[in-house]
């Protein structure tokens, strides 16, 4: 059907390019398709242009030669600057072209490279994720939310503003809906790098990293929450500590979402029967220790992520069932 397409008076333009992102493409196309049809993701939709979107170029439609990239029907090199130097000897597989709605244009190569284990560290940290702090360590260290959204949210409100003022199909529009990507890709850029930073630290200064397995689609439904929950960005945070774990040879573990870690004394085992989220700190009413709620919680989440570790099961809190022995024996062995 491609073959045909090009001959068409209408689609001229299709032969203006390579062939191999056209196919591409449609590779892509099918793959969205079955992930449909097998009931993993929705029907796939029509992308509008000025909303970006991204060419891929095979081995058989690029040349890099001296650190340039040379694109099929293409003269001129690509000029990058690039934002890190590739491995050596690494030869790229795959080049994709990718335009953002803000206008600006990225260049991915991909390369097969064996990513060397981290040496083995000694510490190992449970993490409590939250709104006011963005986590909070089983070590007793807060590490505050940037909160990048609200941050850029006068600025966002007034070029959304002028937007909403500009004819649709003028050339004015077009200007003001670019500054109002550019406003989202500040915040998109600021967030990620945050991110990135932060669980590159934590991954390097920890052997074990345990977490809450969140259901944070179920949580942004709270109208209350949801802005600061979506800025707070958790799914990313656990995202970046998982794959970066794998790589580096830690252990990552995530524990059950219904594991009482913020009512749960972190001394002596007692569950508080109501624990509202307007309390930070609070005390055992069984033997007096005194707690923050978050660095409660995540010293909480490091002993059942530790019985998790040698358990190989969930943890429940019931004291009764072999998951929550196993838990109270971790955590009298502490």
């Amino acid at each position: 059907m491609l073959t045909l397409w090009k001959k068409e008076d209408e689609l001229q333009f299709l032969n203006e390019v390579s062939c191999v992102p056209l196919q591409q493409g449609l590779r892509h196309l099918q793959k969205a398709f079955s992930g449909f049809f097998e009931g993993r993701a929705k029907y796939p939709n029509f992308k509008k242009k000025h909303n970006g979107g991204s060419a891929e170029f095979t081995k058989s439609a690029f040349k890099f030669k001296g650190g340039q990239v040379y694109l099929a029907k293409s003269i001129e090199p690509l000029p990058i600057r690039w934002s890190r130097e590739l491995p050596e000897r690494a030869e790229p597989s795959t080049v994709t072209v990718k335009l953002s709605p803000s206008g600006r244009w990225m260049v991915s190569l991909l390369v097969d490279i064996e990513i060397e284990p981290l040496p083995e560290s000694p510490n190992q940290v449970g993490i409590d994720l939250g709104v006011i702090s963005l986590v909070a360590l089983s070590t007793g260290e807060h590490i505050a939310n940037p909160k990048g959204f609200k941050a850029k949210r006068a600025k966002l409100r007034r070029v959304q503003k002028a937007l909403s003022r500009k004819q649709k199909g003028s050339n004015n529009r077009y200007k003001a809906r670019l500054k109002v990507a550019k406003v989202h890709q500040e915040i998109t850029d600021a967030r990620k790098d945050f991110l990135h930073k932060l669980t590159t630290r934590l991954v390097r200064e920890n052997q074990t990293i345990a977490v809450e397995d969140l259901a944070v689609k179920n949580m942004v439904k709270n109208r209350k929450l949801s802005l600061s929950i979506s800025d707070a960005s958790w799914g990313e945070l656990v995202r970046q500590l998982e794959y970066k774990c794998h790589w580096y040879g830690r252990s990552f573990v995530k524990i059950d979402r219904w594991f009482p870690s913020s009512k749960r004394c972190a001394k002596c085992g007692h569950i508080v029967d109501k624990l509202p989220l307007d309390i930070r700190e609070w005390d055992c009413p069984k033997c007096g220790a005194h707690h923050d709620r978050d660095v409660n919680a995540a010293k909480n989440i490091l002993a059942a992520g530790l019985a998790v570790k040698v358990c190989g099961a969930n943890v429940r809190p019931d004291r009764h069932k072999s998951d929550g022995s196993c838990y109270e024996a971790e955590r009298s062995k502490k």
